[in-house]
């Protein structure tokens, strides 16, 4: 449904160093900067784009807005959530663990990153027979 994420940056280089890490723990590459200057990253068919603000004024946070990122495991999870962590992310919410959504049990992990945009991990776990 979606082609892309895009989210606002006033300071490039800070969030290529976060993004960079939490790309690496999920095995994804290290972002590349386009031609109109943004950070770009691709991942598993995603696409996830940093930038400074076009208007020129200071990057804010969504209230209320989240990006998600599939995961493949807990594991995988906690792995982006410890990187994201170490390189300026703010966890938030509860600790990474198993929720249990409508169409059943989650395993979700929550950051914000540097410009305060919150993150979540996200890996669907099996429902129980």
């Amino acid at each position: 449904m979606f082609s892309h994420m895009m989210l606002g940056s006033d300071d490039l280089e800070r969030s290529r160093r976060f993004y960079d890490a939490l790309f690496a723990a999920i095995g994804g590459p290290a972002g590349q900067i386009d031609r109109y200057g943004r950070l770009f990253y691709a991942h598993n068919g995603g696409r996830l784009l940093i930038t400074r603000p076009i208007d020129g004024a200071p990057a804010t946070a969504g209230n209320g807005s989240t990006t998600g990122f599939v995961m493949a495991s807990p594991e995988q999870a906690d792995a982006w959530h410890q990187a994201g962590a170490a390189n300026g992310g703010t966890p938030v919410e509860d600790d990474p663990g198993i929720r249990q959504g409508p169409v059943g049990p989650l395993y979700l992990a929550y950051l914000r990153d540097p410009d305060g945009n919150k993150l979540c991990a996200l890996h669907r776990l099996p429902v129980p027979a």
